[in-house]
């Protein structure tokens, strides 16, 4: 089956053709780094993890930017209103620069703890001003930008310059809200918005570049343009990010970086968004759940599995309830591989153990759902092979799992030097193990009938006992 993507600027599934053949570049939004994740960051970082371990395991070259934007607004004020943790009342206040980098520094953390690959590259905003001078001159030079006349040093895009402004998200130039993002005085149409922002006296003198329009810092859509540009190019394969960038951020994008003559992404593809038992996360209403919470509750695995299970169009749900259901789905499959090494079994897999029906809902836009769903089918097949013994079955069938596991970003998590990390998991085994020790003490006694019954027990609760030259191994 051909790799197929829903295309958000189309509407529209569409086969996955790369620019370049055997490449795949893939450009998105990574965090303003204002404050501390929450989770609806982690998860749209890991929805781009599971799309380039998917197009590289269909053999492309996969190359991934995720730019951190380290100069924005919400810096600033954030930084003017607060301490750093080492200082007391009447210190300093943290510099914007060092705010920044210290929240940088907690995603980059709760990226790793999930598993998230660090991708190619990893631009930061201020790292590339020179770049975003040259589009800027470019759009005021094809007509589509300009100066402010009020000389605060701004610069704007003139929306109404370019037809096909709204495109993106299927909009009417007039039924847009104003740009928010400067003082409206200088421009031409409230919905023009800023490319470059004139310094103003009550913003750091770190916080200003020099430019050809005067002292100042890019504006936010700018950013993303230019660092794409430089990174996978003009014209690439996939721009990402959240639903909740759609507008007015990545039409935006698309708008300056197109009237700059650029082809730009192929696909636009948007993650969901995280919900509270229904409900819009929010810090006024105080539903909002860390990462950094998540990791408390549960393992990374499962908080990973949780983040990961739905597709990437939907909307995720978050209750009470979620991470011990993810904890307990994705501990079958890691106490089955558990359970096939200890009974000699090797999870060492090829892509062709990677199952037909697996790959054929994977390339279809990405569908986990139903990938998860063969994978835990395939645990109750190694679970049934071992149970009866079938040993050429249940190899095969653990090398899927391992692949399938590998494939999703689940298998580096998991811990199988034993029968989970999980604290549940261990409780379980603890008490199995017991059982299993006054079985082999019988089977050694050969009391054989003691031995049968220890089994049957085991058996109606629903743990497989599978006896090997090491001992017995068991699994759920």
């Amino acid at each position: 089956m051909t790799l197929r993507f829903y295309d958000t600027a189309s509407a529209t599934v569409k086969d996955f053709e790369p620019v370049y053949p055997g490449e795949a570049r893939l450009y998105y939004c990574g965090a303003t780094v204002q404050g501390a994740p929450h989770i609806g960051h982690v998860r749209s970082a890991l929805v781009f993890d599971q799309l380039s371990r998917w197009l590289a395991f269909r053999g492309y070259t996969v190359t991934t930017v995720r730019n951190v934007t380290d100069i924005d607004d919400k810096i600033l004020v954030n930084s003017a209103a607060s301490f750093a943790p080492d200082y007391a009342g009447g210190h300093p206040r943290e510099p914007w620069w060092a705010l920044a980098y210290r929240f940088e520094r907690v995603f980059s953390d709760a990226y790793a703890a999930l598993g998230i690959a660090a991708p190619t590259y990893e631009p930061r905003a201020t790292g590339h001003i020179p770049e975003m001078h040259a589009l800027i001159q470019t759009l005021i030079d094809e007509g589509h930008a300009y100066p402010a006349p009020d000389d605060s040093g701004d610069v704007y895009f003139d929306v109404r310059s370019w037809p096909r402004y709204g495109e993106l998200t299927r909009q009417r130039v007039d039924d847009m809200q104003d740009a928010p993002d400067a003082d409206p005085r200088g421009k031409r149409d409230p919905r023009d918005f800023a490319l470059w922002k004139g310094h103003k006296a009550d913003e750091p003198e770190t916080a200003a570049w020099d430019s050809p329009w005067g002292k100042g810092r890019p504006g936010w859509h700018l950013e993303c343009s230019a660092m794409a540009a430089k990174y996978v190019g003009t014209h690439f394969d996939i721009h990402g990010g959240g639903l909740d960038l759609r507008f007015p951020h990545h039409e935006n994008e698309v708008a300056q970086s197109t009237a700059a003559g650029q082809e730009f992404a192929n696909f636009w593809l948007h993650n969901g968004l995280v919900t509270y038992q229904g409900e819009k996360m929010s810090k006024s209403i105080g539903n909002t759940v860390s990462p950094e919470h998540m990791l408390a509750e549960a393992r990374p695995l499962a908080v990973r599995y949780y983040l990961g299970q739905a597709h990437y169009r939907s909307v995720l749900d978050y209750r009470p309830s979620s991470l011990r259901e993810a904890t307990s789905a994705v501990e079958r499959v890691e106490a089955v591989l558990v359970a096939a090494r200890g009974a000699g079994l090797s999870l060492a897999w090829q892509p062709q153990d990677v199952p037909a029906n697996f790959t054929r809902v994977m390339d279809d836009d990405l569908n986990v759902p139903q990938g998860l769903a063969v994978l835990h089918e395939t645990v109750r097949a190694v679970n049934g092979a071992l149970a009866t013994g079938d040993i050429d079955d249940a190899a095969a069938a653990v090398r899927a799992v391992a692949a399938m596991s590998e494939v999703l970003g689940l298998l580096q998590l998991m811990n199988l030097d034993g029968a989970g990390g999980g604290g549940e998991h261990q409780a379980l085994d603890s008490l199995v193990r017991q059982l299993l020790d006054q079985r082999a003490q019988a089977r050694a006694d050969k009391n054989w009938a003691l031995a049968d019954k220890i089994r049957d027990q085991l058996a109606d609760a629903g743990v497989v006992v599978k006896d090997g030259a090491q001992g017995s191994v068991w699994s759920v």
